[in-house]
């Protein structure tokens, strides 16, 4: 199952509607979650993998946990690339990204580490949150610390979700080409940055709030702080080709690689996010490539930047119009309890794409 039917099989609208999941009965691909509410896949749509299936059936209560993490991965991407000419377009059709993912470009390569980076934050999150019977808090970090400090309470499961959404996201990319280790190696830097960007969080003890010593667990980052860091990732990626040791001592995983396309850059970290062709021309529409182009979008016609009319217009021009708005301000709280607002209209000057 490729990232992007996986995506269609498991998001959620905003409306809270299952796209691809309903309750119907079915006898090849019944699935139940663990509160007993059978789950099935829409045939009409690709399905899950057979060791996909059993991976949700081995961890009762992960279908919407995954869910739950592409569905946030989605508007993290929507926020990342609001003032882009791609702007993360998603729609309700059979592709939910579009023909974007079977291309070999940037934006694919953040549309594969958004992705899983956002399944195993999701799981591991639900994991401390006990909504996943098979497992837990991360209570391997116990006892002495530092001076002033010792590890305790429930640190989020980053291992359980790392593992699980290497085997649950990679489990369908098949091959041994280019495009098969550029996905393997963006899903890795997602899921990675998770675990990079994981904080010490502490809670002082001691009297009259003295903090004579703390106890510490180790938890996620927001999802803001990984698609940031993903984001400064996707604007310095690096451009790779297909790499062949051509040793016949060379193991299976060390004999395919990935190589930069100029040979005096340094190898991709495994943090870095990789691409091996150029984008597309995001600036108009195109069928074949699948972009919507930037006619329509609203810009912002004193910024220089990419949000800037100039640039996410491409050079065709905009053109303003006004509209008056009527907001709820001036609230006052009076006791008790209720909240009194005015109504103010003000007049917005919008300026969009031609």
């Amino acid at each position: 199952l490729a990232l992007s039917s996986l995506s269609n099989t498991l998001a959620v609208n905003n409306s809270g509607r299952w796209w691809g999941i309903i309750n119907v009965a079915s006898s090849t691909n019944l699935l139940t979650d663990s509160k007993n509410v059978q789950l099935v896949l829409d045939p009409s749509l690709q399905l899950l993998s057979r060791k996909q299936r059993k991976l949700i059936r081995q961890n009762p209560g992960i279908l919407h946990s995954v869910s739950s993490g592409l569905q946030t991965a989605i508007k993290e991407c929507k926020w990342q690339f609001r003032n882009r000419r791609w702007n993360c377009p998603t729609s309700q059709g059979p592709n939910i990204f579009g023909k974007i993912v079977n291309r070999g470009c940037r934006e694919t390569a953040f549309i594969f580490a958004i992705t899983s980076a956002g399944v195993t934050h999701s799981v591991a999150r639900s994991c401390s949150e006990g909504s996943i019977e098979s497992c837990t808090c991360d209570y391997r970090r116990r006892g002495p610390g530092g001076p002033d400090w010792h590890w305790g309470g429930c640190s989020d499961n980053i291992d359980f979700g790392r593992l699980f959404g290497r085997e649950f996201v990679d489990s369908s990319e098949k091959g041994r080409d280019l495009r098969f280790l550029m996905n393997l190696h963006n899903n890795e830097a997602g899921r990675m940055t998770v675990f990079s960007e994981m904080r010490q969080e502490c809670k002082c003890h001691g009297m009259s709030g003295s903090c004579t010593v703390r106890t510490c667990w180790m938890r996620l980052p927001t999802f803001r702080a990984v698609g940031d860091v993903l984001k400064d990732r996707f604007d310095g990626a690096s451009r790779v080709i297909y790499g062949n040791k051509g040793s016949n001592r060379a193991s299976r995983v060390e004999l395919h690689h990935l190589e930069p396309e100029n040979p005096a850059h340094k190898p991709p970290s495994p943090h870095d996010l990789v691409y091996f062709e150029k984008s597309p021309n995001f600036c108009t529409y195109s069928g074949k490539t699948g972009t919507a182009g930037t006619a329509g979008r609203f810009c912002n016609s004193s910024s220089p930047g990419l949000d800037g009319c100039e640039l996410l217009c491409c050079g065709r021009g905009y053109r303003t119009r006004t509209q008056r708005v009527t907001e709820r301000c001036n609230c006052t709280f009076h006791w008790c309890c209720h909240v009194s607002c005015l109504n103010c209209t003000n007049t917005q000057v919008l300026h969009e794409c031609l």
